[in-house]
């Protein structure tokens, strides 16, 4: 872990922190905009699943409130015209999420711990796991939370502080379940006191570290 922790010290020292910093502070904004703005980044997240970052961006970008408004047969004709992997499975979701919107209000107005947030999340709203739930915690400027990207996994195997994922049969997975998750959420906080660094932060230098790129 020491070894990460250096690199990590390094990279704090240089200009990624000023572009970081301010992609904190724009969660941090779009965390207090309208329930609109803030279900959009939800649905935006629901994109993600198993689908890239900067495609899943430039979707969002393209529908802006039609995710909102279009029917889910419009909404998957526009997804699959804009490139996404799963376009009729996304827009059943994304529609299915709204009926949850106004509950999703209450429950962020609520002073709750996060994690709590994030179980009810996981629980009422189809096609959000653990990872993505935790992605739009974090897109809304909740700091405290782990988005376990397989990025970050390799990135945490390299450095010998979480072991590679195998199912019981001993083959490779990249899939998680909600108490493997929470394991390696741990580990990472303690990355996060040796770095002095919240989880927000840490995913966003170890996203860099893996790809060179700071996004949303």
């Amino acid at each position: 872990m020491q070894k990460l922790v250096s690199k990590i010290n390094i990279l704090k020292k240089s200009k990624i922190k000023l572009i970081i910093d301010k992609k904190i502070k724009e969660f941090s904004i779009l965390g207090k905009k309208t329930t609109k703005e803030i279900f959009k980044e939800l649905c935006f997240c629901i994109l993600t699943a198993n689908f890239q970052a900067e495609k899943s961006i430039f979707i969002q970008e393209k529908l802006g409130n039609g995710f909102l408004t279009l029917t889910e047969k419009q909404l998957a004709g526009k997804l699959k015209k804009l490139g996404h992997r799963f376009p009729n499975m996304r827009a059943k979701f994304i529609v299915g999420a709204r009926q949850h919107k106004n509950e999703l209000n209450k429950l962020l107005n609520k002073d709750t711990n996060e994690k709590i947030k994030r179980e009810w999340i996981v629980k009422n709203i189809k096609g959000l796991g653990m990872k993505e739930s935790s992605h739009f915690l974090r897109n809304i400027g909740y700091n405290n939370v782990a988005i376990l990207d397989f990025h970050v996994i390799d990135l945490l195997v390299e450095n010998k502080i979480t072991k590679r994922l195998k199912t019981s049969t001993g083959k490779a997975t990249k899939t998680l379940t909600p108490k493997r998750y929470l394991e390696i959420e741990k580990k990472l906080e303690q990355l996060c006191k040796k770095t002095n660094l919240n989880q927000s932060e840490l995913d966003l230098y170890l996203w860099y570290m893996e790809t060179g790129k700071v996004l949303k």
